[in-house]
């Protein structure tokens, strides 16, 4: 299966609440509730390149999976992670101790972070 694509952002569940958890700043959570982010996708072999654009805020991520890469972490930070595909169409790793799952069936992507008990979700249509 491969993932390239574009996917707009439908809607998002408990995105105040985890990014509050996660250290992001108030007016950064209130500019970007209503934002429908865009995420492009490069899938190629083991290799991806993730372009998040949220407003102005760009992240880019770059990975193979199974090895070790620095990730960009919502706040900013770089972090070392591992990125992992389970079964045939979810990636998934942990970062700063939240469990990030990007699962994509057919033209939808389903993004689940889930820190302690908060789980934040975003669901993302290709276009």
């Amino acid at each position: 299966m491969n993932f390239s694509g574009k996917y707009q952002m439908q809607s998002q569940e408990n995105f105040e609440t985890f990014m509050k958890a996660v250290g992001m700043p108030d007016d950064f959570i209130q500019k970007g509730k209503d934002i429908k982010g865009m995420s492009e996708v490069v899938h190629d072999g083991n290799h991806f390149k993730f372009t998040v654009t949220t407003g102005s805020k760009v992240i880019q991520n770059e990975f193979n999976l199974g090895e070790e890469c620095e990730i960009e972490f919502l706040t900013g930070e770089k972090v070392k992670a591992v990125v992992q595909l389970e079964g045939e169409n979810k990636l998934v790793t942990t970062l700063k101790g939240v469990k990030s799952v990007t699962e994509f069936n057919g033209d939808t992507a389903i993004s689940t972070m889930t820190l302690g008990d908060i789980v934040f979700k975003r669901i993302s249509k290709k276009i």
